[in-house]
This record gives structure tokens, C-alpha cells and sequence, in this order.
């Protein structure tokens, strides 16, 4: 691995290098076997079941903990599967305070899972500190924010957060899905564990699905790795081997992507029959100077609400270059109905009070040309 003081993009690049040297091999080997060798009686090489720890995962783990620094990286074989873990952390009876503009997916969990046993959740706007304050009771045991939110892009304040999580001796944990270490840095921020579906610019090529929990404790790390360990949702080490080779390029991508995002997200705001447009970077959004004091850039993700939900069908299906698709953070750019897709677990009284209704559209942006990006969008919201 390289050494701490180089850049961030340099440590990216160089990940899973040096990691062979009996061969000397650039790109870190693939170790698909279920079981090792123990030595003798009483002894080990560090390996006994892949289950339990893996090189190649080692080697990915590792890296995800110093990107995000943290003491601990655990991959997963998804993000919900990441998710899950962290809140098998908590028993019946805790309370959690969660963002309201969130993952329907973790919606879904926490209601239709998690409240069988007795888990609790209460969804505020985190981008209110007198919110979260006021959601507090004496069960409450942890704060789960995603920022930028999905898919209205609101921005929590982390500092003022993570004060408030230690004023209450809550577990703060950040979703970084959105943002990566990249742009982002919650453990810098105060947070105790950031969360990762990796499956997105950390994966970046739409083709892999993983989640990554990375704990700024040691001791929650241990507790953490308990409950993978104990449960087994890890990731292959085929899967940690391609996670890490696109890591490489994740800063590159991002660059592009968020460059590209702030031209497609102005463009939007002059289009007919686009009403509101909700990307952090542009300077009357609610969360734009907030977004400059704790990130470096705006991130690559945008929504914008249409004039009628015939105009956003319509858009939908004349796309051409980009996908009408779930999931986000890839090369390729992609475009979904949160009201049907991707939030549609969310109760309808609910998602119509935070507006996520069948006009909003959010968007993906990939490395593709912008210009060729806003024709597309051009030609499919005409008329």
C-alpha cells in the first residue's frame, strides 16, 4: 500500500499493489478457496475459512479502511446485506433516528424486517438538526443519515450531527453511498461508521454488487466483524478482486461524472416543462453551502420534477442513450422513477408528503459526453 502523505487518487491507483512479492504481480491475486492448510495443531497462517477472512478480501478491507479512515472496512455482498449486518448490532426495544430521504431499500428492512423485532426507527429530515434533536428518546441508541439524500438531495449537516450523537451517546452512522471518500469524508466529520452500496461509484461499471461498513472504533470494528463472521453475508473474493480493480479509477470517474452532472443540472433548469431541479451545486439549492464546507465536490447524482406524470412516462421511454434503470453511480448514465422503482416500498401518503411522486425523475450521471447526455434528455422531454 502506499504511503499515508500521497494523494487520496495516488492511494486508489495503487490499491492491492505490492501485495505478492513473490512474483512481484501488479494486480493482487484472486484466492477462491473455501478452506487453508493449518500448519499443525493449535496453529494457522492467519486463514482457517473463507467465511471468517479471505486474502483477496483481506486486501480489499484493508484498503476501504484507510480510504475512509477508518480502523475497520468489512465488504459485503450487497449494500443491504451491509445494512443488515449493522443493525443486527441493535436489539429489541432501540430506537433509531433515520433520514427521511433515504434508500426505499433500507425503508423497506427497517419496516418489514427489522419491526418483527421490535426494532424501532423514526424518520425525520436530518437536514434539520432540531429535527433529529427533537426525535431523541431515551430508547434511542443510534442515527443513520444519507447525504446527499436519495433522491431529493438533501444535506445534513455532519459536524452539527455528530454533536448531537455525542451529547446522547448515539452511534452515528453515515450513508456515503452518494459521495464516496473521494468527495467525502464522515469519520473526518464525526461519524462512528460509514456505509458504502459499493455496488455504485464504488463499483462504478454496473456490474458487480457489494456493500462495505467501515467503523472508526476498533472495538465497534470487532463487533462488527463479529456479526459478518456469525451471519456470513461476505463478498467472493472473484467479486473483491474486480471492487478493487475498479476502486483504481474511482477518482477519475468521479471527476468526470460531477463535472458532467453540474453542466446536465443547469441545462435542466432553462428546459420547458421541468419545474424544480435538485442538485446540490447549483447555488440556490437549500444544501449548496453546507455541501462546500464538508465535501469536496456535488457528487454525480441529480433529480428534477417534470410538469406531469405523462411528460416523465413519455421521458422514460424515448431515452435512447441513457437507460431507464434502477440503481446509480455507474459508466453508464441511467434514469428511474423513484415512485414506482426504487422507493415504491415507501407508503403513498408518505412519499407524497416528501414529494416523491411519479413527476420526479432522478438521474444518474456516467462518464458519457455531456452534450451528447442533454440531447438525449432533450429529445425525450420534448413536447
Amino acid at each position: 500500500m502506499t504511503d499515508k502523505n500521497h494523494h487520496l487518487d495516488t492511494v486508489l491507483a495503487q490499491l492491492g499493489n505490492n501485495t505478492d512479492p513473490q512474483t512481484g504481480a501488479i494486480s493482487c491475486a484472486i484466492h477462491p478457496s473455501a478452506t487453508y492448510r493449518h500448519p499443525g495443531v493449535g496453529q494457522t497462517t492467519g486463514f482457517d475459512y473463507t467465511r471468517s477472512g479471505n486474502p483477496t478480501r483481506q486486501t480489499l478491507e484493508e484498503g476501504l479502511a484507510k480510504l475512509e479512515g477508518g480502523t475497520r472496512a468489512l465488504v459485503f455482498a450487497s449494500g443491504m446485506a451491509a445494512l443488515t449486518t449493522l443493525f443486527l448490532h441493535f436489539k429489541k426495544g432501540d430506537h433509531l433516528i433515520v433520514s427521511e430521504d433515504l434508500y426505499g431499500g433500507t425503508y423497506r428492512v427497517l419496516d418489514q424486517v427489522f419491526g418483527k423485532f421490535g426494532l424501532e426507527a423514526t424518520y425525520v429530515d436530518t437536514t434539520s438538526v432540531e429535527a433529529v434533536k427533537a426525535a431523541v428518546t431515551p430508547a434511542t441508541k443510534a442515527l443513520l443519515v444519507e447525504t446527499p439524500g436519495n433522491p431529493l438531495l438533501g444535506v445534513a449537516d455532519l459536524k452539527a450531527l455528530a454533536t448531537v450523537c455525542r451529547s446522547h451517546n448515539l452511534l452515528f452512522v453515515v450513508d456515503n453511498t452518494f459521495l464516496t471518500p473521494v468527495l467525502q469524508r464522515p469519520l473526518e466529520l464525526g461519524a462512528d461508521v460509514v456505509v458504502h452500496s459499493a455496488t455504485k461509484f464504488m463499483g462504478g461499471h454496473n456490474d458487480l454488487c457489494a456493500g462495505v461498513l467501515v467503523a472508526k472504533d476498533e472495538e465497534l470494528g470487532e463487533a462488527l466483524y463479529f456479526l459478518q463472521n456469525s451471519t456470513g453475508p461476505v463478498l467472493p473474493p472473484q467479486d473483491c478482486w474486480l471492487l478493487i480493480r475498479s476502486l483504481k479509477t474511482l477518482a477519475l470517474r468521479l471527476e468526470r461524472q460531477c463535472a458532467t452532472a453540474d453542466k446536465v443540472a443547469r441545462w435542466l433548469q432553462q428546459v420547458d416543462g421541468v419545474t424544480q431541479v435538485y442538485y446540490p451545486g447549483l447555488k440556490d439549492h437549500p444544501g449548496h453551502d453546507r455541501m462546500k464546507q464538508q465535501a469536496s465536490s456535488f457528487g454525480a447524482m441529480l433529480s428534477f420534477r417534470v410538469d406531469t406524470p405523462e411528460r416523465a412516462r413519455r421521458a422514460l421511454e424515448r431515452i435512447q442513450l441513457i437507460a431507464f434503470a434502477e440503481s446509480l453511480g455507474g459508466v453508464e448514465s441511467l434514469l428511474t422513477l423513484p415512485a414506482v422503482q426504487t422507493h415504491g416500498d415507501i407508503p403513498e401518503e408518505e412519499r407524497l408528503r416528501l414529494g416523491i411522486d411519479e413527476c420526479l425523475l432522478r438521474l444518474s450521471v456516467g462518464i458519457e459526453s455531456a452534450d451528447d447526455i442533454i440531447a438525449d434528455l432533450e429529445q425525450a422531454l420534448r413536447g
